[in-house]
């Protein structure tokens, strides 16, 4: 039986997915022509990750779906508590990241802005490689778990609150005040030099599509 808040997890971690394995190829790309990169897209893709994966799609998990798992056994407690330590650092991380771009942007004009750049990436790509590890540990471990011990009745309790909010990433529309959000990430996908590959990343999730806006040009290459 396919359940809604299992649906909506593992396309909500595809979205977080695909966002991350974005930044790291458009800061690839602006690496290899020696160019900066879209600091206002950078801004809104970070802020996308702190204000849906960090503040909605993680709490409904720690409240919603992890306590009943919990007491099954001394080893899946582990798990969890790992999971929980991790939600936790998550968002101290984010904070980090924002303010490392924060320092790259100020100081992009000066003579440290190699090294901000260096600080910003390195720091994106161990953020990156934390999240991938930490859902593959829920994909692997926890939703088969879920889907091997938790009753009907529970199902219905965790398929109507993960439907109370989306991520628009995840093939939902956006709220009328993130649509700008949305705007400037997609713009920022399409002007990538490297379109083919950011998109690839992307399989499997929906991009939003406005049927007000006008078609996004793309960017020349440098």
């Amino acid at each position: 039986m396919t359940h809604d808040s299992l649906s909506i997890i593992r396309h909500e971690h595809r979205a977080l997915s695909a966002m991350l394995r974005s930044i790291t190829l458009l800061l690839r790309e602006h690496r290899r022509h020696g160019t900066l990169p879209d600091f206002d897209a950078l801004q809104a893709m970070l802020f996308y990750v702190d204000e849906f994966p960090e503040k909605l799609h993680h709490p409904k998990e720690s409240l919603l779906l992890f306590p009943k798992l919990r007491g099954r056994s001394v080893q899946t407690d582990a798990v969890l508590d790992r999971l929980e330590r991790e939600h936790a650092h998550g968002e101290c991380a984010i904070r980090e990241l924002e303010h490392a771009l924060l320092g790259f942007r100020t100081m992009s004009g000066t003579a440290q802005c190699e090294m901000r750049r260096d600080k910003f990436e390195q720091l994106m790509r161990h953020y990156a490689d934390f999240y991938l590890a930490h859902m593959h540990v829920e994909e692997t471990q926890i939703l088969p778990l879920a889907e091997s011990v938790l009753s009907a009745g529970e199902w219905a309790e965790l398929d109507a609150a993960f439907l109370m909010n989306r991520d628009p990433l995840a093939g939902h529309e956006a709220e009328e005040p993130y649509k700008p959000l949305f705007r400037t990430i997609v713009a920022a996908l399409h002007g990538c030099g490297n379109l083919g590959s950011v998109l690839e990343a992307f399989a499997g999730t929906a991009l939003p599509v406005y049927a007000d806006d006008a078609p996004v040009p793309r960017r020349p290459r440098p």
